[in-house]
């Protein structure tokens, strides 16, 4: 069985966008630090494996786990998600008419071996105005997202253009996943273990 180590609405959309119907749904208790110390890819590479493992020690043998995490980079510096509305709006002025990152890591855990990767997404918003960041974080939308932003809701008007992945942005990298996937024996294209 595929279990998705991750509370995310999101994810679960874009696993079963993916084709892939049967699967369950376990968020990890676990709550990941960055570190500083490693690159970017790597440290969420290392938040994932560690939802991943939290995950997999309650799982059985034949049991595909998948965990991932996404932070916004900005001038190289994390950004989580925002603390509360005046966090929120500090965010979006920082990231207004600029380029940043969004990197997700990921983590699948199958048949005893473990492997991590990372996808890599350049998003540039356009200039904003102070009205229209606060009119966004009075939504609410903000609020529970990396960078204070989801680009799969009203947060896209921000977004100007984008260098890579859409799926990375919202939380999942399906191309990366698929292939890591398929690695572990798992056919997304059959919808089932290989």
């Amino acid at each position: 069985m595929l279990i998705l180590a991750s509370a995310s609405p999101r994810r679960r959309e874009l696993i079963g966008a993916m084709g892939i119907r049967d699967f369950l749904v376990r968020p990890s208790a676990r709550e990941g630090g960055f570190d500083p110390a490693l690159p970017p890819e790597k440290a969420v590479e290392k938040i994932a494996l560690g939802k991943a493992r939290d995950v997999a020690a309650t799982a059985s043998a034949e049991d595909i786990v998948v965990a991932a995490d996404t932070l916004v980079f900005l001038d190289g510096k994390p950004l989580g998600k925002p603390k509360d509305e005046e966090d929120a709006k500090r965010m979006l002025t920082a990231l207004s008419g600029r380029e940043h990152t969004v990197i997700t890591g990921l983590a699948v855990i199958a048949h005893g071996q473990e492997e991590t990767q990372s996808a890599a997404t350049a998003v540039t918003f356009a200039a904003l105005t102070a009205e229209e960041i606060q009119a966004y974080v009075r939504t609410g939308e903000p609020m529970d997202k990396a960078g204070a932003y989801g680009i799969q809701g009203m947060g896209g008007m921000l977004v100007e253009g984008i260098r890579g992945d859409w799926s990375n942005v919202v939380g999942l990298p399906v191309r990366t996943l698929a292939l890591m996937l398929a690695r572990a024996g798992y056919s997304v294209w059959k919808g089932q273990g290989t």
